[in-house]
């Protein structure tokens, strides 16, 4: 978006008033927390397949190490289940993050 569009959007919304800007974000913010939600709940699931698959939590998996004979699927598997295990942590601090919009609301400062 080309600075002077942001620039635009930013004179109008700093224009409402401000139980409107409130909640224009609050509600934004809802809405994102349900999207993080769902993205923890597929990520904490490909976790979990993983975990029942191996038989072991990842950091038990990485204590052993991968086997001297691990194919091709088991690599693959490993870096899925790091890249499924780093979208938990971040779906979580988005979701403490936005559920403390959501529920406490915003003090907002003009």
């Amino acid at each position: 978006m080309e600075t002077a569009a942001i620039h635009s959007i930013e004179s109008r919304f700093s224009s409402l008033a401000e139980e409107e800007k409130v909640s224009v974000i609050t509600h934004g913010a809802a809405v994102l927390l349900s999207e993080w939600k769902k993205r923890l709940f597929l990520a904490e699931s490909k976790v979990r397949h993983f975990e029942n698959k191996y038989h072991c939590s990842l950091e038990q998996f990485e204590m052993k190490g991968l086997p001297d004979n691990a194919n091709h699927e088991m690599h693959e598997d490993y870096i899925m289940w790091h890249h499924w295990s780093d979208a938990i942590a971040k779906a979580k601090k988005q979701v403490l993050d936005l559920e403390a919009i959501t529920s406490h609301g915003l003090r907002w400062k003009t």
